[in-house]
């Protein structure tokens, strides 16, 4: 297995740069069921934040990308039933994919919830205003 970095998704799905956008595509196309490349939460956080912030990207293609990625059988998503948790949180609500996900890993990791200031998580579930 091997790890993918956020810049190498972005280059694929987006295909700004044409040389990087080519090299990820041969990369990501060529790996197999057997060499599979892990994505790892903080690059599933920057990729929504950089699809938003950086392309203007609006949250309904964000969520089909995002849903893609998590059917291709190349990618290896870490803690794959949290994530995708996370992700269901996110379509659903207000919240930033990195706040759905900060709840889902906390709770999973035994947190009866997660407190925060962030007025937009109000009513998420495992999230407490303080």
């Amino acid at each position: 297995m091997k790890g993918l970095d956020t810049n190498i998704l972005v280059r694929y799905l987006t295909q700004d740069e044409p040389d990087q956008a080519l090299r990820a595509a041969r990369f990501i196309e060529k790996a197999s069921a057997d060499d599979r490349l892990l994505i790892n939460s903080v690059v599933l956080c920057e990729l929504v934040w950089v699809l938003e912030s950086a392309y203007d990207f609006h949250k309904e293609i964000i969520v089909d990308v995002i849903e893609k990625i998590f059917a291709t059988s190349q990618f290896e998503i870490e803690d794959k039933s949290t994530a995708w948790l996370a992700f269901n949180d996110y379509k659903r609500h207000k919240a930033d994919f990195a706040d759905c996900l900060i709840g889902r890993e906390n709770s999973a990791l035994g947190c009866s919830e997660t407190m925060t200031f962030d007025k937009r998580l109000k009513g998420l579930e495992g999230f407490k205003l303080l």
